[in-house]
């Protein structure tokens, strides 16, 4: 197949003018958006999006993961098609790009198709991946996770968020539970664009980061139990303070990271203590470790590691402690021959790039499981997400779109 040419671009602010109205349903406090999974903003958000789809003459297909797939005909019908997308679900506190950019930016593709009249062998399908975040229903990638055959459907329907409510009962509640089997697409390839959500590319001056890798991760979730007294009348000595605990395991899980340096990153991201009383000396705590990194050994190493180094300190201390496991994806190397058309299509379209490892998960991490992935990176403002202060450039928006389009294409085959 042949390289699309470097006159193909896409249009830079059509897709700025989508991330910027798409930004305007659930949004947050402080600049940013709150559309967390499976809350009516979320269903107002794939309306919108189902609606976009519709006017560019797509199919969309629904599974019943709430997964959404917008197809856009090939000339072949029966060969696999090229997946492109990623997720329109946000933090609590989220910024208006991670995630959306990857799907609208994938919409973008579609639109400049049409305009161009190109053609492509192969379908293209522009999908958006149903919990990606995992805020409200752990873990994060869930459904992505069950159509790569991770988790279970079952399993996945009966999570429950802080309110006791069932992912499979509020997919229904919102309309967006469809009756496609999960799992069930054949997919060629897929692309996936997305912020860095980090401060490399920024830093450098790089346009585009080419992810030849993903870190596996462990999400250890621990639970320890002291004992409640009275902040003022209990001697230092006679206490069994959780939050004590809490407080040496956090630091332990930071020097632990650091002796496993280079690639390894490790904090404690959720905590909580009862009765979190100013008063009250806390008898119970429970909070996330979330440890990293792109070599499976380390990781492995690293986890072992932070569950002796708790038990040892919970033992000190006299509390009562429970390690479990919450979350975890290894390692994943990402296809060589779609990081080398996303590689190629910086190159040829003359954007600065760099390889790089992706810090955070993304759908493609499970998806990379059952078919050949790449990901694109633009930068984002000091690195920053997961926060209303996330910001990215239109620039950056179409020059990673740009990239995208170019590896999209050149999977699917321009025939026209």
């Amino acid at each position: 197949m042949s390289a699309p040419g470097e006159n193909l671009r896409i249009d830079g602010t059509r897709l700025w003018d989508s991330l910027m109205r798409m930004a305007e349903i659930g949004p947050g406090v402080a600049g940013g958006n709150n559309r967390q999974a499976l809350t009516d903003v979320d269903a107002e958000g794939r309306a919108l999006f189902a609606e976009w789809c519709a006017a560019a003459g797509l199919t969309m297909g629904v599974d019943a993961m709430g997964n959404m797939f917008a197809r856009r005909e090939g000339t072949d019908p029966d060969a696999a098609p090229v997946y492109v997308g990623s997720h329109l679900d946000t933090q609590p506190t989220g910024g208006k790009y991670d995630g959306v950019l990857g799907v609208l930016g994938g919409l973008e593709i579609i639109r400049t198709l049409d305009d161009m009249e190109i053609r492509t062998r192969r379908p293209i399908v522009v999908v958006n991946w149903t919990n990606e975040e995992g805020t409200r229903f752990a873990p994060a990638m869930l459904a992505s996770g069950v159509f790569a055959g991770r988790h279970d459907l079952d399993w996945a329907h009966a999570r429950e968020d802080a309110e006791g409510k069932r992912f499979g009962d509020e997919l229904e509640r919102i309309g967006w539970k469809g009756e496609e089997e999960v799992g069930a697409r054949d997919i060629h390839a897929l692309f996936e664009l997305h912020i860095e959500q980090g401060p490399i590319l920024e830093a450098e001056g790089r346009d585009i980061g080419v992810v030849t890798h993903g870190q596996g991760l462990w999400w250890l979730e621990i639970r320890l139990t002291g004992k409640e007294s009275h902040t003022g009348s209990t001697p230092m000595h006679m206490r069994v303070n959780a939050g004590l605990g809490m407080a040496r395991i956090t630091e332990a899980v930071h020097r632990i990271a650091m002796e496993h340096q280079p690639d390894a990153v490790g904090a404690v991201g959720q905590a909580n203590v009862w009765p979190n009383s100013r008063n009250v000396i806390p008898g119970r705590a429970v909070f996330t470790v979330d440890i990293r990194s792109p070599d499976r050994a380390k990781l492995d190493a690293m986890r072992a590691a932070v569950e002796a180094e708790a038990a040892r300190i919970a033992a000190d201390l006299g509390l009562g402690i429970e390690i479990e496991p919450v979350g975890h994806f290894d390692p994943v190397t990402f296809d060589p021959g779609c990081v080398g058309m996303v590689r190629a299509a910086a190159e040829r379209l003359g954007y600065s790039h760099r390889d790089i490892v992706s810090g955070a998960g993304h759908d493609a991490c499970w998806i990379a499981g059952v078919a050949p992935t790449a990901m694109v990176m633009c930068p984002c403002k000091d690195g920053l997400s997961h926060n209303e202060a996330e910001e990215i450039t239109p620039d950056w928006a179409t020059a990673g779109c740009d990239v995208l389009f170019h590896a999209v294409i050149e999977a699917a085959e321009v025939v026209s």
